[in-house]
């Protein structure tokens, strides 16, 4: 089975789970690191998750995974936090973002860069459309490898 195909597998398991808890799925991954397959949940809530949120949900997910017991292979299984330069992925976090200075990192150069950064104006017609001073970017989904907020301090 692929990996994508067995993330999508574990987000159906999970999102139950989220929903119970009022949780919100930032992001999942299944990937494999020196030599070692990880399934990584990042999760959030309205006020920032804690570390008991985090151990609650890695308990019930847990619990879903070794009853369904979707993945052929041995995996370590983590649960955290996406961070305060989080990754805006699904079209409602760039709703709820807006305004946020945000970095974005792109496949391949637009003249001669790779990185880009600005206030998030929003998601238009597939594209990521960020302000930088004067200068406004408009940028399609399929050809971003990321974006994140930008933490200011």
């Amino acid at each position: 089975m692929s990996q994508k195909r067995i993330e999508q597998l574990v987000q159906g398991l999970a999102e139950p789970i989220i929903e119970e808890l009022n949780y919100e799925l930032v992001d999942l991954e299944f990937k494999k690191e020196s030599g070692n397959w990880y399934l990584r949940f990042y999760i959030d809530k309205p006020g920032g998750i804690t570390l008991d949120d985090c151990q609650k949900f890695s308990e019930l997910i847990g619990d879903k995974l070794d009853e369904v017991d979707p993945i052929p292979h041995r995996y370590y299984l983590e649960v955290s936090s996406p961070g305060l330069d989080r990754p805006l992925k699904r079209d409602q976090d760039f709703v709820r973002f807006k305004g946020r200075k945000v970095h974005v990192k792109l496949y391949k150069s637009v003249n001669g860069a790779k990185n880009y950064y600005g206030e998030l104006i929003g998601l238009e017609d597939g594209k990521v459309v960020i302000q930088d001073g004067e200068l406004v970017y408009a940028f399609p989904k399929q050809d971003i490898a990321v974006v994140r907020l930008v933490i200011d301090i």
